[in-house]
């Protein structure tokens, strides 16, 4: 019933029926960044968006990463349309929110302490997406993300974390396992497999 509603609620002039997988991460999580990315296929229809929490320092993660994927690599700026088979990335500073088949920025809501954009961002899609969502929280300190697990996995979502042992900085991760909301605890390079198998399943 949550699915049909969420959906419902959602038409836009856009197509937004393909999956959208999130990754969020912060420090350490660059090594997961590239070991997803360069496991995953170029045409398997998804949008791969990468919510680095970071505040006040510039971000260079889009012209670092595409040299580890042939997928297009892009800054998030205001109202860009979503696009599958591409990589975004969030700017610095910024909320991500999406409407209507593309993204919104506003600025950041909690401007002191460890910052919430993962979270923020992952409430959106569960309000605001029709396709498939897929949630991932890597390597980063605090917890951002984990607030936002269990709403994802009631409207029939996926959420995934990093396999600690594969981790630079465990702290969201582990935030993440223990929400109690965790479908997959895995490696990159199986979180790469799995985001594989979800497409083929959404395409048929």
């Amino acid at each position: 019933m949550l699915k049909i509603m969420k959906m419902s609620i959602k038409a836009g002039p856009q197509q937004q029926d393909f999956p959208i997988v999130c990754v969020g991460g912060s420090a350490g999580g660059l090594d997961a960044y590239i070991r997803l990315l360069q496991n995953l296929p170029a045409d398997m229809g998804v949008t791969i968006v990468i919510v680095n929490h970071i505040t006040s320092m510039p971000t260079h993660l889009h012209e670092v990463l595409p040299r580890f994927t042939t997928m297009p690599v892009e800054l998030i700026t205001e109202s860009l349309l979503i696009e599958p088979n591409h990589v975004f990335i969030i700017p610095e500073n910024r909320d991500l929110h999406v409407l209507n088949g593309e993204f919104l920025l506003k600025p950041i809501s909690k401007s002191r302490g460890w910052p919430d954009v993962i979270t923020v961002f992952l409430r959106s899609l569960t309000r605001y997406w029709d396709g498939k969502l897929i949630a991932i929280i890597v390597s980063g300190y605090d917890g951002d993300g984990a607030a936002a697990l269990c709403g994802i996995q009631e409207i029939g979502d996926i959420t995934i974390a990093q396999k600690l042992s594969t981790a630079k900085q465990l702290d969201m991760p582990e935030s993440a396992i223990e929400s109690g909301c965790i479908d997959f605890v895995l490696s990159p390079e199986d979180i790469a497999k799995e985001i594989v198998r979800i497409a083929r399943v959404e395409a048929k």
